[in-house]
């Protein structure tokens, strides 16, 4: 192993302070998680599986593979804790170049496309509630940008106090759409088809696809490490209680829509949330629905952009070529230069997808690949710290050793392959798929020129 290079004390002579709590961390994870998607998904998987009792199981396998997904991530927390997160694991395991491909990556990929997709959703449901002209979406996506950017740069209190406030508004509001659900689907559960209504297989590979996409996100967490108060318990603690707290609010969502809709109206539905809340609330459930998404965007959009900036903060604190990015201010106790960065790469992310005819399933396809290459790396790298440096005794340990990382790095291959080839369907030609790969290239020539700095200035 070729660990990455690092810089002298002084191109950030302040550190990451341990200041975020457990809560905290939870909020983060169930903020990052639960976006748009568990108000778009159920459809398309409902349109995807042969019985309610499929469907409901489907959403239920997802919180367990996201679990033993967060039990691999949990062990490299524990026992590498660091503000580059996987970046950090990834130089550990195979070397700086791979390392300083995924920080790529996620800088201009990854990280700043998730920025972007939620930017749009936040502005889809905005221009509901106020329409500010023909480009009303992009404006409200530009807004939002520059605003959870700006708040995380004030400082890390202002936004953990955000995220607190969003992630458990949320959590309540979305626990009154299911308890309307579930009791007006109790007054009319004749709407829910027969279980043989259909002799197709029991589901399509399309419906786990879109339920672990709906999941992503959990893995955030690995960037809290440095943050977060005993870190080497409390993220194990909340990775597993974040991701309890998902799944039993998508099943039980799932289960409302159930109620309400049944399956065969959840296959025609285009959108499954709006029609549950036209039926529990009347006219006023369109305003009430909009007002949640906008929350849940604005909740994952302050996660995403809090834990993006950390691994643009390590590849500057590692890289000379990148100096600038590697400077943690202690006032505000936040990477300001990442923070800055990693959102004027996400606002010309906007400002192209804005060409598209829906700049959120282009920013899909842009990030989706990478973004499983690199989760099935890390996932392999468990078996390679291990061998390379057997976990200490007051380490978390993944349960089920090798069985566990198997099954996850498996699920990562499975939806790296299943992204790539949606991708391509969708259209080969696509500004998401073409952009995506040329800034990915991008990355080997940048990493000639970093390797070359850093070895000049060490001769």
């Amino acid at each position: 192993m070729s660990a990455a290079p690092q810089q002298p004390a002084t191109v950030a002579a302040a550190q990451p302070q341990p200041t975020l709590g457990m809560f905290d961390a939870v909020a983060m994870i169930v903020g990052i998680v639960i976006g748009a998607g568990i108000f778009k998904a159920p459809s398309i998987v409902a349109g995807s599986v042969a019985t309610q009792e499929v469907f409901i199981a489907l959403w239920v396998a997802g919180g367990v593979i996201s679990l033993v997904g967060a039990l691999c991530y949990a062990e490299l927390g524990s026992a590498f804790p660091n503000a580059g997160g996987e970046y950090y694991f990834l130089d550990r395991a195979y070397g700086g170049w791979v390392g300083f491909l995924f920080a790529w990556a996620r800088m201009s990929v990854v990280q700043t496309g998730a920025i972007a997709a939620i930017a749009f959703v936040f502005g889809d449901y905005a221009t509901q509630l106020l329409p500010l002209g023909t480009k009303s979406s992009v404006i409200y996506a530009v807004l939002g940008v520059v605003g959870i950017t700006a708040l995380n740069v004030l400082g890390t209190r202002e936004s953990r106090l955000l995220q607190n406030t969003l992630t458990v508004a949320l959590a309540c509001a979305i626990f009154a759409v299911i308890v309307a659900g579930l009791a007006i689907g109790g007054a009319s559960s004749s709407s829910a088809p027969p279980a043989t209504a259909s002799p197709a297989p029991l589901f399509s590979q399309l419906a786990l696809i879109f339920i672990l996409l709906t999941y992503g996100g959990w893995n955030e967490a690995a960037y809290l490490t440095a943050e977060i108060r005993d870190a080497r318990r409390n993220i194990v603690r909340a990775l597993v209680l974040g991701i309890a707290v998902v799944t039993v609010l998508y099943v039980l969502l799932n289960l409302a829509y159930l109620n309400v809709l049944g399956l065969a109206g959840m296959k025609a539905s285009r959108a499954v949330a709006a029609d549950l809340m036209q039926a529990t609330l009347g006219g006023g459930g369109a305003v009430v629905l909009s007002l949640i998404v906008v929350a849940a965007a604005l909740s994952t959009l302050n996660a995403t952009v809090f834990t993006g900036a950390r691994t643009n903060y390590a590849v500057g604190r590692d890289f000379a070529m990148f100096r600038a990015l590697g400077v943690w201010r202690e006032r505000s106790n936040t990477p300001v230069n990442a923070l800055l960065v990693q959102g004027a790469i996400a606002l010309v992310l906007v400002f192209l997808a804005s060409f598209t005819p829906d700049g959120f399933e282009t920013m899909v396809i842009y990030t989706a690949p990478a973004f499983w290459l690199f989760f099935l790396l890390t996932g392999v790298s468990l078996f390679v710290l291990r061998r390379q440096q057997p976990i200490n005794t007051d380490h978390f340990r993944v349960p089920l050793y090798p069985l566990t990382p198997i099954i996850f790095s498996a699920m990562c291959a499975y939806m790296l392959y299943s992204s790539a080839t949606y991708a391509m369907s969708k259209d080969p030609s696509s500004i998401g798929a073409q952009l995506g790969i040329g800034v990915l290239l991008l990355g080997l020539p940048l990493m000639f020129f970093a390797r070359r700095t850093v070895a000049a200035a060490r001769g």
